[in-house]
């Protein structure tokens, strides 16, 4: 997989195998922001590309705001969908996980981009029709 990158996947099959393409490209403190409209596919896509590293628990934060998948890479899987400040994000230590070892998932990015950082993968998903979706990836370096 070379970036930047775009396709058109017709089904979850597609979505899987680009998934899993992208999970052989990170590595230990990767950022990665996923944007899209609800339903797009965010956290499928963040469930397959953890399968890719033997972790199969993988569910939507967006009540919990964070879930963390561990194995031999530790995952952090942030939702922004249902954070209002950006204050809620510095309560629950948003930077410290950002410190570690960890590869950084973020769904809904977009809502708080001053906190990010300038090093990531940014992943857009965006319906085409009821059974495709436009994926587009940006490593940002």
């Amino acid at each position: 997989m070379d970036f930047p990158f775009h396709t058109v996947i017709q089904s979850e099959a597609e979505t899987i195998l680009n998934a899993q393409d992208f999970g052989k490209q990170i590595k230990k403190g990767d950022v990665i922001l996923l944007n899209g409209d609800l339903g797009s596919g965010k956290t499928f896509f963040v469930k397959y590309v953890c399968k890719e590293f033997g972790i199969e628990n993988v569910s939507s934060p967006s009540f919990t705001i964070v879930n963390e998948y561990h194995n031999k890479v530790d995952f952090i899987h942030f939702d922004f969908y249902r954070i209002k400040k950006v204050e809620e994000l510095y309560d629950i230590g948003f930077h410290e996980y950002l410190s570690g070892e960890n590869i950084i998932f973020i769904e809904w990015s977009n809502m708080f981009p001053e906190i990010l950082p300038k090093r990531n993968y940014q992943i857009d998903l965006k319906f085409v029709n009821n059974t495709s979706r436009e994926i587009s990836i940006v490593k940002h370096e």
